[in-house]
């Protein structure tokens, strides 16, 4: 497999540099274009220049070749490669890896009782909680309803790239696909050898050639707020705004909770899809996702 396309790659650092650098053009960076150049972004000689480093160094970097660079070099790369803040955590945590250890079995997620009842709670709301790798670990009564399009609700990035459900479901089909790419590369840098994670993006890479383009774009980052645009067959357009939570007591979980406007159509939509599936004879399956 391509070093860039798995979260394990020794060479993360540099598969990410070169990413951000295609991304890059000199009229991004402030530099002079002229002529033809046969490769897209900035050339390693240009992003070295910028970042106050010799070309050699810059080099050794995206070869993985320099193993302990300083703070400063870092901070000095990011700049030149206009990184955003969470881009930038994401370049530290690459750079400088905890001590890598034997390869782990796999691990089942388990959320805890209180945090399920909890969700029950949340009638109005649709709300689930996510696992490391974008597994639903568990949702409620109206999470199963808005997603009951799917076949299967068991990952955001099975169901975004493998579902057919999910080019109808999302109204912004590629913003959702980036989205989850993006969110798993952050939690690849973070924990690069968690076996699940490996697992889908190994699976994603082999069934999905548009989720192999945006995994090789290195794009970081974390779900925390946003707008989504939704289409459901039962109630039509919603759009939905989602706030995540991190569950302190289960490292990598995440709590996702949709939320619409008062008063605006996606709330009515939203209730009339509550109605539905309180209805006995139109419930979906279990309350909570899978184990």
């Amino acid at each position: 497999m391509d070093t860039d396309k798995h979260p394990a790659a020794e060479n993360a650092l540099g598969g990410f540099l070169r990413a951000r650098r295609a991304q890059l053009g000199p009229e991004d960076a402030g530099l002079p274009t002229s002529g033809r150049r046969r490769v897209p972004g900035l050339r390693r000689e240009e992003v070295a220049t910028l970042a106050g480093v010799s070309t050699d160094y810059y080099m050794r970097l995206e070869q993985g070749r320099e193993r302990h660079p300083s703070q400063q070099v870092l901070e000095a790369v990011a700049k030149a490669l206009r990184l955003d803040d969470e881009a930038v955590a994401h370049l530290f945590r690459v750079a400088t890896p905890t001590t890598r250890r034997t390869r782990r079995a796999h691990r089942v997620e388990r959320v805890g009782p209180h945090l399920r009842r909890l969700l029950e709670t949340w009638s109005q709301t649709p709300a689930f909680i996510l696992g490391n790798a974008l597994d639903v670990l568990a949702r409620n009564r109206l999470a199963a309803a808005l997603f009951a399009g799917f076949t299967s609700c068991d990952n955001l990035l099975r169901m975004t790239f493998l579902d057919p459900a999910a080019r109808d479901f999302y109204r912004d089909w590629d913003r959702a696909a980036e989205s989850c790419v993006a969110a798993l590369r952050r939690a690849a840098g973070i924990d690069p050898d968690d076996p699940r994670l490996i697992e889908i993006v190994g699976e994603l890479s082999m069934r999905s050639a548009e989720f192999r383009a945006l995994w090789a774009r290195h794009d970081v980052r974390g779900k925390s707020r946003e707008a989504k645009l939704f289409h459901h067959a039962e109630v039509g357009d919603l759009e939905l705004h989602y706030e995540a939570f991190t569950v302190n007591s289960a490292p990598g979980q995440q709590v996702i909770v949709y939320q619409a406007e008062p008063g605006s159509p996606a709330a009515v939509a939203l209730a009339l899809l509550g109605s539905l599936s309180a209805a006995p004879t139109l419930q979906r399956g279990p309350f909570v996702g899978p184990e």
